[in-house]
């Protein structure tokens, strides 16, 4: 019998329910009955099966592809919920979709991250949870607590096999940085960095590397592999230099436009990705140095910490 006495309830949208599966695996809960709907007309329907009144309530929606539909049910859910007299709500966004709009880099163009942040507090969450935003400073754009989950720990995990000595962490440009300096040091191994010259929002040059990678085990980490046009330049550079392999790694598993057309064309030894956006049969078909890993158990754990008001900040402190 679960711990939660009912008092929890994890609610799964239509982007990703597998993950949610896991999730409620992990707190010993089974996930809260919903209907969903399309109508012909396109429009979105939602009904809970589930008496909410008055229980703390998290609903699961990656807002990927397609991402304006996936947005819109996240908003009609926490909406459903907040009639049903929820005495609380949380939105987890695995992965916050329009994250890379976050600043106006040219005239005339929005801000799309802070709209989509002050459209889902209207809506009635009170809470945000999510992992890896694209640009950190995301959780100042909501008025609510926003709870930002790092995917670090999984990787780091998963790159235990690596030799130290002979590995070297790539930043595939300058802006990732101190994501990067995190997993090296995660790791115990050297940092390398690209410098990265983007010609369009599709395409990017790279051409120089501050650091040694000549007959190195090259691994490379990223938030998100939207079109792959920033990872396979960078890994098609470090083999020019001399790399011995190449590993590429990221939280978010976009694939979008060319990417399975690039990622196939690059040598690379293994690709790793969370969950956190479900991964098609053609990802896993066409790119068969693939693994996906899970971050349900993050997930799971920051929503039991959540539920009994502790603290989500020490899951990522380092025991000494």
């Amino acid at each position: 019998m679960s711990a939660f006495n009912g008092e929890l309830k994890v609610f799964s949208g239509r982007a990703n329910p597998a993950l949610t599966e896991e999730i409620c695996n992990y707190l010993d809960i089974r996930p809260g009955r919903v209907h969903a709907e399309t109508f012909p007309d396109g429009e979105l329907f939602v009904k809970l099966h589930e008496d909410v009144r008055g229980r703390d309530v998290f609903v699961v929606q990656s807002t990927c592809r397609p991402v304006n539909d996936n947005l819109l049910e996240l908003l009609i859910f926490i909406d459903c919920l907040r009639r049903a007299s929820a005495k609380r709500i949380t939105a987890v966004l695995p992965y916050f979709g329009y994250a890379r709009q976050d600043r106006k880099d040219e005239g005339r163009v929005p801000i799309t991250a802070k709209l989509v942040s002050n459209i889902i507090t209207k809506a009635g969450a009170d809470r945000v949870l999510t992992m890896d935003l694209h640009a950190a400073q995301i959780q100042g754009f909501f008025d609510i607590p926003v709870d930002h989950l790092e995917g670090g720990p999984v990787f780091t995990k998963h790159f235990e096999k690596l030799d130290p000595k002979e590995t070297v962490l790539v930043s595939p440009d300058v802006g990732n940085v101190k994501r990067a300096r995190g997993f090296a040091e995660g790791i115990g191994c050297d940092l390398a960095i690209i410098d990265k010259r983007r010609i369009s929002g599709s395409t990017a040059v790279s051409n120089t590397i501050i650091g040694n990678v000549e007959g190195r085990d090259v691994l490379m980490i990223d938030d998100m592999i939207a079109t792959a046009g920033t990872l396979c330049e960078a890994a098609k550079l470090v083999k020019e230099r001399g790399a011995r392999t190449v590993r590429g790694a990221a939280t978010h598993a976009v694939f979008a436009g060319p990417a399975f057309d690039r990622l196939e064309k690059t040598p690379f030894t293994e690709l790793v990705v969370a969950n956190t956006i479900p991964v098609s049969n053609e990802a896993r078909e066409r790119l068969p140095h693939l693994k996906v890993l899970s971050v349900a158990d993050i997930l799971g754990e920051a929503i039991a910490r959540i539920h009994t008001h502790k603290s989500i900040s020490s899951l990522f402190v380092k025991a000494e």
